[in-house]
């Protein structure tokens, strides 16, 4: 029975790449017939891949280390567990960055030729495939994992420990590089030289392109493979201990692990519907053997469009309203999930369907909710982010309080939700009810992860675009592409600290019932002090990342000015600016930088829990969680307005670029990037694996 569940979780797995592996064949199959464009896209793409080798080199040193410590204190299954982990979520961002370096180009071309609609086409296919890579390997990474153990999935925690590690160094490593690069090229370039954003003339801006690449594609696929696969190792863990609702006193044993599988599985399928809505022609010549998909597809799409609202909405979509497109595809994907998730509740617990079912659905819901939430703070269409904008009227000093209010403002909703969430879940079910409302709220990560991958593609090919010179109508298509990336953006970054809450806390269950302890005592003076330990963690974190791109920063920023000042010609356009250098600089200082807060992620559980002991550790933990959570919210959505609302400024509102105002909001800006794309981003890394690794070493501890 066992392994039958886990060959049918593979098929799931496989049918993701599949999906993947077809999409990947349309993109490589658009022929660019620009040489400049091609030149600056291959250009772009080694930069990427010369910098992820250096770092999965120092990574993977790491990594020997580690799990040679495994061998004598846990074994040798935990230390290959924990390799595999880490091989599995590279591979993830590996693959997933190879294919947005193969579609930015692609994407700047199709704006200059052919228009918005298939602009947005074919930026969300080359998403779309990142996001897809991440589901398939994921899901195979934990089944092929549980294949070769008993049945009690206990020890797939070392395999999620592998997978949080190196999350959280494609994070901060990537994170680090690509604001490095960005602020270096907005400070100096846009304020003080007063040239175009991208202009080839900027030393910095191929870094700038490149870290969108390692940051925001590599890092964000690791990061959202961590929260997915870790969600669902929680919850099997957990599942397996829990008991029976029908029957008091028995453990739900195999039930338990096979229901969170297959909850994920049946993610995948309605990620990729959801996939299907924003680009209905992308399996349109897909063929499988004797077997036309596209056929079928498009069979499927004409039946639903003699339905009038059906046919008004594909029209919509069809046109090029990204936006929208992006809306209804996260929200087909969450529909279709909640129907399946129904009928696996009936077959797996009949009597109590509805109990899980609505712990499962919940999370789910908070999930769409905490994206429109998101998406009312960090979109220009609404007032948060405009105030912002008209605050440049009075200066940087303004732009930067109100971006700080709003970001605050920003955490009540998205904390409602998840309190919501857990409360209601775990009244129906129990903790399993909450481990499952996590892998419901990330089951559709394969459409989330296309819709935020879409954004940096958008983005590159937007930079592209500037310096091959396409015309103007060129760049107002990426950028509009690129803002509306900035939001979903923001919207994936709330999915996933969401969602780290949920899975950490499961975690934090998972490692109390490893170690014995039914309660935490706030009067153990242990206890507290744990907790404050905890809750100090995330602000000593995110203080070293933003330093650490602060520091970077400062040396972008000489070496452009350098070379503005010392290459003849550069600023007249018949100089060329030295990107290997700036490259360089990024690079360096994001591998220097990254191996200490990661060594403080994985050591101070341990240390906590060594001196202090297994209840002052558990209440480390919850301490981390709570700060953790909301912190990340506030960086993630206060740097996504920042970022929107001098998009808007440059649409032509309050002066529009080359203005005063202009220049506050780009200031702005470069205070936000750290937020939201390096410190943000890393915390809910950072919770989930201080929890993973306190239970992995629950053992020793108990």
């Amino acid at each position: 029975m066992r392994v039958l569940l886990i060959l049918l979780t593979c098929f799931f797995g496989a049918a993701a790449l599949l999906y993947a592996w077809v999409i990947y064949r349309k993109v490589e199959a658009f022929e660019v017939k620009d040489e400049k464009i091609t030149r600056l896209s291959n250009i772009i793409h080694k930069g990427a891949f010369t910098f992820l080798k250096k770092e999965y080199t120092w990574v993977a040193v790491f990594v020997a280390v580690v799990s040679a410590l495994f061998l004598p204190t846990l074994g040798f299954g935990y230390s290959v567990s924990f390799i595999w982990g880490v091989i599995c979520t590279a591979g993830a961002g590996w693959l997933g960055m190879y294919v947005a370096t193969r579609s930015n180009g692609r994407t700047a071309y199709a704006a200059a030729t052919k228009g918005t609609s298939e602009a947005l086409d074919m930026a969300f296919s080359g998403g779309s495939v990142a996001g897809m890579l991440v589901v398939g390997i994921g899901l195979l990474c934990v089944a092929v994992s549980y294949l070769f153990m008993g049945a009690n999935p206990a020890p797939l925690a070392a395999v999620g420990m592998g997978i949080s590690s190196l999350a959280l160094f494609a994070r901060v490593g990537g994170g680090i590089y690509t604001k490095a690069a960005d602020v270096g090229a907005d400070l100096v370039g846009k304020v003080e030289s007063n040239i175009p954003e991208d202009d080839p003339r900027n030393p910095a801006v191929i870094a700038d392109n490149v870290g969108d690449n390692v940051g925001d594609v590599a890092g964000m696929s690791a990061d959202l493979m961590e929260s997915y696969a870790n969600a669902i190792i929680a919850a099997m863990i957990v599942g397996f201990l829990s008991m029976d609702l029908s029957v008091g006193g028995e453990p739900l044993g195999l039930r338990g692990v096979a229901f969170p599988l297959l909850l994920a599985a049946w993610g995948i399928v309605a990620s990729i519907s959801g996939c299907l809505v924003v680009s209905p022609s992308a399996l349109s010549s897909a063929r499988v053997g004797p077997f036309h998909i596209g056929r079928f597809i498009d069979k499927a799409f004409s039946t639903a469009e003699k339905i009038p609202f059906v046919k008004t909405m594909m029209d919509r979509i069809r046109s090029g309203d990204a936006a929208f497109a992006l809306r209804v595809g996260l929200f087909a994907a969450g529909l279709k999930m909640i129907v399946g998730t129904f009928f696996l509740s009936a077959i797996f617990f009949f009597w109590y369907t509805f109990h899980i079912f609505f712990a499962v659905s919940f999370g789910v819901l908070a999930a769409v909710a905490i994206g429109f939430a998101t998406e009312y703070f960090t979109s220009s269409d609404y007032p948060p982010t405009r105030n912002i904008a008209k605050s440049s009227e009075t200066g940087s000093a303004t732009i930067i309080l109100s971006g700080i209010s709003i970001g605050m403002k920003s955490v009540v909703a998205p904390v409602l939700l998840i309190g919501f969430a857990i409360w209601a879940s775990f009244s129906l079910a129990g903790i399993f009810g909450v481990a499952c409302s996590a892998v419901g709220m990330l089951s559709i990560t394969g459409i989330a992860l296309s819709v935020d991958a879409y954004g940096p593609i958008s983005d590159n090919a937007g930079g592209i675009a500037q310096m091959t010179k396409l015309p103007p109508e060129v760049r107002k298509i990426t950028d509009k592409l690129d803002s509306i990336g900035n939001t979903t953006a923001a919207m994936g970054k709330g999915l996933a600290v969401a969602s780290a809450a949920l899975t950490a806390l499961t975690l934090f269950i998972a490692y109390a019932q490893a170690v014995h302890i039914e309660a935490i005592d706030l009067l153990n003076a242990n206890v507290i002090v744990g907790m404050l330990l905890g809750g100090m963690l995330p602000f000593l974190f995110c203080a070293l990342a933003i330093e650490a791109v602060s520091r970077a920063a400062q040396s972008m920023i000489e070496e452009v000015r350098r070379q503005f000042r010392e290459i003849a010609g550069l600023m007249d356009g018949t100089g060329e600016a030295d990107h290997e250098k700036c490259i360089s600089i990024s690079t360096e200082a994001a591998l220097r930088e990254m191996i200490f807060p990661g060594a403080l992620a994985l050591l101070s559980p341990l240390v906590v829990g060594l001196i202090l002991g297994k209840e002052a550790l558990g209440g480390f933990l919850a301490g981390s969680i709570v700060t953790g959570v909301v912190l990340a919210l506030f960086m993630a959505n206060s740097g996504g307005a920042w970022d929107n609302a001098k998009k808007y400024i440059e649409e032509g509102h309050y002066g529009g670029k080359n203005t005063q105002n202009h220049a506050a909001a780009v200031v702005g800006d470069t205070v936000g990037d750290p937020f939201k794309d390096t410190a943000g981003p890393c915390l809910n890394n950072l919770i989930k694996l201080m929890a993973m690794v306190a239970l992995v070493v629950a053992p020793i501890l108990r």
